[in-house]
């Protein structure tokens, strides 16, 4: 039985571009949305964000501009989006379909900064930075890694893994369909926009 993902990431704050994509989950029959985190920064729709991600049961781990939020309203203990952060976690690692998949925002164990820069700037597979992604995920022991933070989009075989970053709903105006167990990811876009395979790409390869 085939089992349709729904990946999205970076959505910073920026609810119609996520709705745009819970829209094309719900007619292309996705059973389940997961976030690889930012779900704060940037924008000012941060309130409607956290909503739609319970009302559509979309789960989410921790991306650094989350954390950077809980460290700026700590003292808001009463914060409805504080209250939210904290409840999610660094990773998720789940089974579907018989194939194991690990949720991390910028690479694993558990980063939150160091992210799989994978792209040049014209969007094509830097063959250096796939080496060394590949060396570092040689022994990973998950068919599909999906990471967010690098506002580039691909889908390539790194290690033993298929690893998926559907982008930023905002910046790189993409959300991806992963369908299990045949480990196919279709990237999908939004907001009447060309996708962008890389967002900022000087910024993110200097300081991410």
């Amino acid at each position: 039985m085939t089992q349709k993902i729904g990946l999205i990431s970076d959505v910073h704050a920026t609810p119609a571009p996520f709705k745009e994509a819970l829209e094309i989950f719900r007619k292309q029959g996705v059973e389940r949305v997961f976030c690889a985190g930012d779900i704060a920064g940037y924008g000012e729709g941060l309130a409607e964000t956290i909503c739609l991600m319970e009302e559509h049961g979309c789960r989410s781990i921790l991306g650094n501009h989350d954390l950077w939020y809980i460290d700026r309203h700590a003292k808001d203990k009463y914060s409805d989006a504080v209250s939210f952060f904290n409840s999610l976690p660094y990773v998720l690692r789940l089974t579907i379909e018989n194939k194991k998949l690990y949720i991390v925002h910028a690479a694993p164990p558990q980063s939150l900064m160091k992210g799989i820069h994978l792209l040049a700037e014209n969007g094509r597979v830097i063959p250096d930075q796939k080496k060394i992604w590949d060396d570092y995920l040689k022994d990973f022991e998950y068919d599909v890694l999906i990471v967010g933070h690098t506002h580039q989009v691909f889908a390539e075989k790194l290690g033993n893994s298929l690893v998926i970053n559907p982008g930023s709903t905002k910046f790189n105006h993409t959300c991806a369909i992963l369908s299990l167990p045949d480990m196919t990811c279709r990237v999908v876009p939004l907001s009447g926009k060309p996708p962008l395979k890389v967002w900022n790409w000087g910024i993110f390869r200097t300081n991410g």
